[in-house]
C-alpha cells in the first residue's frame, strides 16, 4: 500500500462525531461483539479499566486569568528532540481487526498530526511497512518499537535489528504482562483471531515446546514463567541494541529506581489499559510516586484513560513528559481509517490548546500551577 492510498479526506468522518466519546459510541456500531470485547475489555471485573478514566476526571483544574498567552505552544522535548505536542499513539495489537489498512493508516495519520507512534510487536502489519508510512513526514513525532521479549533470544535479536534497520528510534520493552490477565469479557464473547490476521512481526517464530507438567506443577509457574523476562534480560537487551530502551509498565517506586540502575532511558507508567491485573490503581494515581522515585533523572510517560485534552494537561501538570493514547485511536480507525485516527489526535490537540488557554498556560512548563492544590505533587 502506498501513502497516497490512505487519504485524510475529512468527508469520510461519520456525522455528529465531535469528541472521543462520540468516536467510541460510533465504533461500537462498526465492530462485532468479539472484536469489541478484545479492544475495549479489561481484566476480571474491569475495576482498573474504569478507574483509569475516572481518575483523570477526578483531578480538578484551577485556572489563572488575564495572563499574556500570545505565542504560546504545546511543544515539549523528549529524548533529545522537540515534539510539536506531548502525544504518542500507544502500542496496540492487530489493528487490522478495526480497519483493512490497520497500522499503516494509524502511522500515516499519526505522522500527519505530529504525534509519535509506538508500534506493537503484535502489529498485524510488518514493522518495515509501517515505518515507510510514517518516516517520510517531516513534521512527524518519534517512531518507537514496542517489544515483548521472546523465549527465543536469537529471534528477539533479529527483531531488534529489523527495527533498527527500518528507522525506529527507540525500543519500548513491556514488562508488566508476563502472562495475560483474566479477560472475562473476551472469553464470554469467544474472541479468536480471524483468518488473515496475525502478528506480522512474529512470522517464523517457533514457540518453545511445552513439556508435560508433573503432578502438582503449575502451568503458570512451571511453564509460562520459566520464559518470563527479568532484570538481567533488560541488561541483555541494552547490550544488543544501539537504541535507547524504555520500560513500559513500571508502577512501583522501587522498580522505577531499579530501571534507572539498569540503564533504562525512560519509563512509561501503565497498567496495560486495565487488561492485566485488575484492582491496580489508576495510572493518574500511580504517576506521582514514580515521578518522585525517578526525581527527574529520566523521562516518565503515562498512558491509560486519556480521553480529553484536559487529561493531557493534567498529566503534564503532574510531571509526565508525554502521554500515550490507546483505545480512542482504535475507535477512530474503525470509524474512518486514517481520517478517523487523525480526527482523534486533532481533537485532543485542539482540546489541549483550549485547556491551556483557559487555565493561563502559555506553554506546558506552566502546567503544574493549574492543578487544584490537593492534586499537586510539586
Amino acid at each position: 500500500m502506498k501513502r497516497s492510498d490512505l487519504p485524510l479526506a475529512p468527508s469520510a468522518l461519520p456525522d455528529g462525531v465531535v469528541s472521543l466519546a462520540d468516536h467510541e459510541r460510533h465504533a461500537r456500531l462498526m465492530l462485532g461483539d468479539a472484536v469489541w470485547a478484545c479492544f475495549n475489555g479489561g481484566a476480571a471485573d474491569e475495576i482498573t479499566l474504569r478507574a483509569n478514566t475516572q481518575a483523570w476526571q477526578n483531578i480538578e483544574l484551577l485556572p489563572r486569568v488575564l495572563r499574556s498567552l500570545a505565542g504560546g505552544h504545546t511543544r515539549v522535548n523528549l529524548l533529545g528532540r522537540e515534539l510539536a505536542h506531548p502525544m504518542l499513539v500507544a502500542p496496540m495489537a492487530f489493528q487490522h481487526l478495526a480497519h483493512p489498512h490497520g497500522e499503516q493508516a494509524t502511522a500515516l495519520a499519526a505522522a500527519a498530526l505530529g504525534a509519535g507512534l509506538v508500534l506493537s510487536t503484535q502489529a498485524s502489519t510488518p514493522l518495515e511497512d509501517v515505518a515507510r508510512c510514517f518516516l517520510p513526514d517531516a513534521g512527524r513525532g518519534p517512531l518507537w518499537f514496542q517489544l515483548y521479549l521472546q523465549p527465543d533470544r536469537g529471534f528477539t535479536r533479529e527483531l531488534v535489528q529489523r527495527a533498527e534497520a527500518a528507522g525506529f528510534e527507540a525500543l519500548v520493552l513491556t514488562v508488566d504482562a508476563p502472562v495475560n490477565g483474566v479477560r472475562d469479557r473476551e472469553r464470554r464473547a469467544g474472541f479468536r483471531l480471524p483468518a488473515g490476521v496475525s502478528a506480522g512481526n512474529l512470522a517464523g517464530l517457533q514457540e518453545p515446546a511445552a513439556s508435560a507438567l508433573k503432578p502438582g506443577q503449575s502451568a503458570v509457574f512451571d511453564h509460562l514463567m520459566t520464559h518470563a523476562p527479568t532484570w538481567d534480560d533488560v541488561a541483555w537487551l541494552r547490550s544488543v541494541t544501539r537504541l535507547p530502551v524504555l520500560l513500559k509498565g513500571v508502577v512501583h517506586p522501587q522498580d522505577a529506581r531499579e530501571a534507572l540502575t539498569c540503564g533504562a532511558a525512560g519509563l512509561i507508567v501503565s497498567n496495560h489499559g486495565g487488561r492485566t491485573l485488575d484492582t491496580m490503581p489508576a495510572t493518574a494515581t500511580l504517576l506521582p510516586r514514580v515521578l518522585q522515585a525517578v526525581a527527574g533523572d529520566a523521562p516518565v510517560l503515562v498512558d491509560g484513560g486519556i480521553r480529553r485534552g484536559t487529561d493531557v494537561l493534567k498529566a503534564m501538570a503532574l510531571g509526565a513528559s508525554a502521554v500515550l493514547v490507546g483505545r480512542p485511536v482504535l475507535h477512530g480507525l474503525a470509524n474512518a481509517g486514517a481520517t478517523g485516527v487523525a480526527h482523534v489526535l486533532r481533537l485532543l490537540r485542539d482540546e489541549l490548546e483550549i485547556a491551556m488557554a483557559l487555565t493561563g498556560c502559555r506553554t506546558l512548563a506552566d502546567a503544574p500551577g493549574v492543578l487544584w492544590p490537593s492534586c499537586q505533587i510539586r
